[in-house]
């Protein structure tokens, strides 16, 4: 047997390559772990306006200046778009429909409200960027969008 020193080179081509198989394999998870998080935020965003209708009402009215809709009209399609998209994102079903309708609602919430603070755009960036990246990347396999299709491929 033949021991053959290995250049710099090669062992750090080896290095890397053995990272990315690491990585690759980690992916589902990370996936997961992403559609979860941005899921609990707005999930959580939603309950609190169930929490007390007449506030969130009067918050629509007087504070959030959503263009086109009427106060009570937006206020419903936020609240439903808040506690129904994040279910989809959460189990992976529709996930790039999901991802895609929480990335309008984010832009629309945080453009209309006027007082949000330097903290909140930061908040409603990063929110925007996870939900790109399961808009561009799709799930991952541990979603029943993944599952679903395996499903369907498998049948034709």
């Amino acid at each position: 047997m033949s021991t053959v020193a290995l250049s710099l080179p090669q062992r750090t081509a080896r290095v890397y390559a053995g990272v990315a198989r690491l990585l690759d394999r980690l992916q589902p998870l990370f996936a997961l772990t992403l559609r979860v998080y941005v899921a609990r935020v707005f999930f959580l965003s939603g309950l609190t306006k169930l929490n007390d209708w007449n506030i969130t009402l009067a918050l629509f009215q007087n504070e959030y200046h959503v263009p086109l809709l009427p106060a009570g009209v937006a206020a419903v399609l936020g609240t439903c778009a808040e506690l129904g998209l994040p279910v989809l994102l959460f189990f992976g079903l529709g996930t790039r429909f999901a991802a895609a309708a929480l990335f309008v609602f984010n832009i629309v919430a945080a453009t209309s409200y006027s007082d949000l603070s330097d903290a909140g755009h930061v908040y409603h960036i990063l929110w925007g960027a996870l939900l790109l990246v399961t808009l561009c990347y799709g799930p991952g396999a541990l979603s029943l969008d993944h599952l679903f299709g395996r499903r369907l491929d498998a049948t034709h």
